[in-house]
């Protein structure tokens, strides 16, 4: 395959196409908050049935290319209806071109994606809302059936199913940031097909776990043969479909592994000796426990927001500086905090020369957050000298025998 062109027409099942588009050079998501080291792809669907349907877009700086390469394969004005499962611009980005050749066709959307495609595009088109449990015929004894998603992620989110051919196109959900020219599960690498699931998951989806569980049990409810689950990212899932669905129900449940996570920053090394010898005491406090320790000024934050996820207890260092502390790991704190994590432990840890409100500081933050703090933390003078640092090793003992 081309880098970077639209692979038009790639059969997904029958009379159903993937007409995406494959995103390798993308680096950087939702403005820059979130990494995608591996791209992405932007998954859009044709059913050609009796009624030709066409399932979401692409982003925006594809529009013309995808309207383009759609053209080449069918009629353009062929489409009958258009199904916008999520209104956010990575999906619905080829619309005000696609609309121009077709403004009256009727785009099925939920009440909210209404709002969210008008207000960001500012045209009126012919919008049909459903809700869950309606039903759109397309022919060949074939029907789409509806399934609203409120916040998973947007509040405008909605599944679409097909009958007869038993696809679940889930929108956000059960996808991955990450480019491939496979499209199929089964044919990608496992382990980084389950890092990027995993990573999207905790980046995106865990502020809404309670939700994901309730709506996880109303399409299994549903009692639907699902054979294919075509997500608006990465991977169709067609070799067992349901393990993604299982994945999902276990890390919507407080997930955590035997993990203990050290993340800090430093500005003279003090801090970063505290959190080498708090990590060599849990090591030698608990042998079975994973230890890792990163410097959150020099790693990618969606990736620690993984490792915290993974977490049973996160221990945060930083030095005392102008009364408080680096806002590198206030940062952190702060995007830790929209995660909404449950059922996680954590201990504080730091360096200071003059004032050393940093503990102080840190364990404010992460109760606010909603962690359950371990202790008041532990905090040095100056450069941890040897006794200082036996001090670390024993609050890393300590820290272990706390989770």
């Amino acid at each position: 395959m081309i880098k970077g062109v639209i692979f038009v027409q790639k059969r997904i099942k029958n009379n159903v196409s993937w007409v995406g588009k494959v995103d390798w050079d993308l680096q950087k998501f939702h403005g820059n908050e979130y990494s995608t080291h591996k791209g992405s792809t932007y998954n859009s669907y044709l059913i050609r049935e009796e009624k030709t349907v066409l399932i979401d877009t692409v982003w925006q700086p594809f529009a013309d290319e995808f309207v383009a390469n759609l053209a080449q394969e069918i009629d353009v004005r062929t489409i009958d209806y258009i199904i916008a499962n999520h209104g956010e611009v990575d999906h619905s980005g080829a619309l005000p071109a696609l609309m121009k050749h077709i403004p009256n066709t009727p785009i099925y959307c939920t009440a909210n994606a209404v709002k969210s495609l008008s207000g960001q595009y500012h045209q009126h088109w012919n919008f049909q809302v459903v809700k869950t449990g309606d039903k759109l015929d397309i022919g060949n004894g074939k029907e789409l059936i509806f399934v609203e998603m409120p916040m998973l992620h947007w509040p405008d989110s909605m599944a679409t199913y097909l009958t007869g051919d038993h696809i679940l196109f889930s929108n956000d959900a059960f996808g991955q940031h990450y480019a491939n020219e496979e499209l199929f599960n089964d044919l990608v690498d496992q382990c980084d097909l389950y890092q990027e699931s995993l990573k999207y998951y905790a980046n995106i989806l865990t502020p809404f776990s309670h939700i994901l569980k309730k709506k996880l049990a109303e399409i299994l409810s549903l009692n639907l043969q699902i054979d294919l689950i075509a997500t608006s990212h990465g991977v169709v899932w067609r070799d067992n479909p349901m393990q993604i669905v299982e994945n999902y129900a276990k890390w919507a449940d407080e997930y955590q592994e035997n993990q203990i996570t050290i993340i800090y920053d430093t500005m003279w090394n003090g801090t970063k000796v505290m959190a080498e010898k708090i990590a060599e005491g849990i090591g030698l406090a608990d042998p079975n426990v994973v230890v890792k320790v990163f410097n959150v000024a020099k790693r990618d934050e969606n990736d620690l927001i993984t490792e915290v996820f993974k977490s049973k207890t996160v221990v945060i260092g930083s030095p005392t500086i102008s009364n408080s502390i680096l806002h590198s790991v206030a940062g952190f704190i702060h995007l830790m905090k929209g995660m909404k994590f449950k059922n996680k432990k954590a201990a504080t840890f730091g360096c200071f020369g003059w004032s050393g409100e940093c503990t102080k500081v840190m364990n404010n933050l992460l109760a606010d957050a909603g962690f359950a703090m371990i202790d008041e933390g532990l905090k040095n003078p100056w450069q941890p000298d040897q006794d200082a640092q036996v001090q670390a090793l024993a609050y890393g003992k300590k820290i272990a025998k706390s989770t």
